[in-house]
């Protein structure tokens, strides 16, 4: 039995909970419902802009907290809205840097979006499962809050173009993609600004090290390097080991109220 005192649990979403890109295993809901119903606050942060993290959820936990976009969007009972966007002058810079190596983009306003990259690329698959959203220009979003580059003739000179310019830089080698945020956006941030400050965390990625580093109980989900540091728990890729993993703070919260679950 694990001792935990913070009472909010905090997911990220893909390579956490879903494995697919599409759906979350019935184990791992069941898990997470009971987290919820033993007292758990629940909050799903993750790389997506709100509008792709909804058709994952397929309405599964209206009442929980949802960050977006690395820490630049977050919805609160249904309610979305911006809290971090690139400045002017910051975006069009990293523009210039994006026309000198011919990078394509994903833009993600906070609803709407711009795409340039290939229609096969996988990440295009991500987008706007629920149709929710329209693919629009970029000059037609009235801020962009997430900055996604699928291709670029030279992928580290333009993160490294991208840190320069102050902005938050996650480069996925893996997936040759660059993520930027604007500033210093990240989950942990997004949290800290809606006072939650204890909490435990569940992530796989490197955009989850200030969430893990921070967590009262960190469980990193597979073998990311870049997490060695600050996981506390590591389970594999797997949804039966990532349920069963879930279903210890249930266990703990009902053992602490003294009860059998409800």
């Amino acid at each position: 039995m694990i001792n935990l005192d913070a009472r909010t649990v905090v997911f990220d979403i893909d390579g956490t909970l879903c494995f697919d890109g599409r759906t979350i295993d019935q184990r791992i809901l069941t898990a997470i419902d009971a987290c919820e119903r033993a007292g758990h606050r629940l909050v799903f942060a993750s790389a997506r802009p709100v509008r792709d993290v909804l058709p994952v959820l397929d309405g599964a936990f209206p009442a929980a907290t949802l960050i977006g976009g690395n820490g630049s969007l977050v919805s609160v009972g249904g309610r979305v809205r911006a809290r971090a966007a690139f400045e002017a002058g910051a975006f069009g810079a990293l523009m210039e840097a994006v026309g000198h190596y011919g990078a394509s983009y994903l833009a993600d306003g906070p609803w709407d979006y711009a795409y340039t990259g290939p229609e096969d690329h996988p990440i295009r698959g991500r987008v706007d499962q629920g149709r929710l959203a329209r693919r629009v220009d970029l000059d037609e979003l009235p801020e962009v809050v997430k900055f996604l580059v699928v291709g670029a003739s030279d992928l580290a000179a333009l993160a490294d173009a991208g840190r320069r310019l102050g902005l938050t830089v996650n480069h996925h080698l893996d997936e040759a993609i660059i993520d930027f945020a604007p500033g210093s956006t990240t989950k942990w941030e997004a949290l800290t600004s809606m006072g939650i400050t204890d909490y435990a965390a569940f992530g796989n990625d490197i955009n989850d090290f200030d969430l893990l580093r921070n967590a009262e109980r960190a469980v990193r989900v597979g073998s990311h390097p870049g997490l060695d540091t600050v996981a506390g728990t590591t389970v594999p890729a797997d949804p039966a080991a990532v349920a069963a993993e879930i279903s210890l703070l249930a266990e703990a919260a009902r053992a602490a109220a003294g009860t059998t679950g409800r």
